[in-house]
């Protein structure tokens, strides 16, 4: 499970994917069966998560068109994980790939409790503060969060058959 002291060392930024395989990446959440979760290094959305394909590929159009539908199965499965524990007023789905050249989604909640002009638009929109803040980093406040939600996950792709 999350291992905080390893993500502040931050090694595993160099290759998420490979630390993964190797079970060292220390925001891993689950393996799923077209990729892998991780808890997003920054928390002010929290249960924000990022969902990466295994194997890597440049983009969704990249994975063949069964493939493809794995993946956006799986991303609706965390989603909906996410959303059990979490609460929020509704889950938001990206696959931007404007940054990482390799395919990832961000899932993430949005509350009540944000303000409604953030609300209205996407979070990637938050001002620069809300990225850099140690504030928000993942920290040992997250553990419980991460636990309930690949408790959800786990369940859910017994219940999909995942």
């Amino acid at each position: 499970m999350l291992d905080i002291q390893k993500f502040r060392e931050g090694k595993f930024k160099e290759d998420r994917i490979g630390y993964a395989l190797r079970g060292e990446n220390p925001t891993m959440i689950s393996r799923m069966k077209s990729g892998f979760v991780f808890m997003m290094d920054i928390q002010f959305l929290p249960g924000w998560c990022v969902f990466t394909a295994y194997p890597q590929v440049y983009e969704l159009n990249n994975l063949p068109f069964e493939k493809r539908n794995e993946y956006l199965a799986d991303m609706q499965i965390l989603g909906e994980a996410i959303a059990a524990v979490t609460r929020p007023v509704r889950m938001n789905y990206s696959i931007l790939g404007n940054t990482d050249s390799y395919l990832h989604a961000h899932v993430h909640p949005r509350y009540e409790w944000e303000a409604p002009e953030r609300l209205r638009k996407p979070a990637y929109l938050y001002p620069e503060e809300f990225w850099s803040s140690p504030e928000y980093l993942l920290s040992e406040s997250h553990i419980e969060l991460a636990e309930q939600i690949k408790t959800k996950l786990e369940e859910l792709k017994k219940q999909y058959s995942r």
